[in-house]
């Protein structure tokens, strides 16, 4: 029996969770502030439209997803995020393109950078890999425990990836 600590064991769970979601919550806030920064009417911009559905199915409350495309759109003050491509390459040569959603390009820069180097690539100019690649598309799979690196290799091969 928990006894007098029961009250500190559920508080203890709730913050856990609460927490969890909260994080869930500022990711999809950021999301839905760039999807919403050109065009803040889900009617015409589909990407707003799917960071949308995705809040809802994190249960996110309607008063923060308006919220998030208010100050997206000038409308509430807040922080500027921005997305960024950073292009270079990785060990043995291989091209790489990472693509970043931050408030702050300074320290975005120097984290990718350093990242690259201890890992045994360089950063390249802009347009020094991109060409190489073409945005068909994007693939979302649902992780499972029946979901292996094989069935994994499967769905991308049926997808023509």
């Amino acid at each position: 029996m928990s006894g007098h600590s029961k009250w500190h064991n559920i508080q203890a769970k709730k913050g856990k969770t609460d927490a969890a979601r909260g994080a869930i919550f500022t990711k999809i806030g950021r999301e839905l502030a760039v999807a919403a920064k050109s065009n803040p009417n889900p009617d015409t911009n589909s990407k707003l439209a799917d960071v949308i559905a995705k809040a809802k199915a994190a249960n996110m409350p309607n008063d923060n997803i308006k919220r998030s495309i208010a100050k997206a759109a000038g409308e509430l003050s807040g922080k500027d995020y921005k997305e960024l491509t950073y292009e270079g390459y990785g060990v043995c040569g291989s091209a790489v393109i990472i693509k970043t959603l931050t408030d702050n390009v300074n320290r975005t820069s120097g984290d990718i950078s350093s990242t690259m180097s201890k890992c045994g690539g360089q950063m390249g100019k802009p347009g020094c890999v991109s060409y190489q690649f073409d945005n068909k598309g994007l693939i979302v799979i649902e992780k499972t425990a029946k979901l292996d690196e094989d069935t994994m290799m499967e769905y991308c091969l049926e997808a023509e990836a």
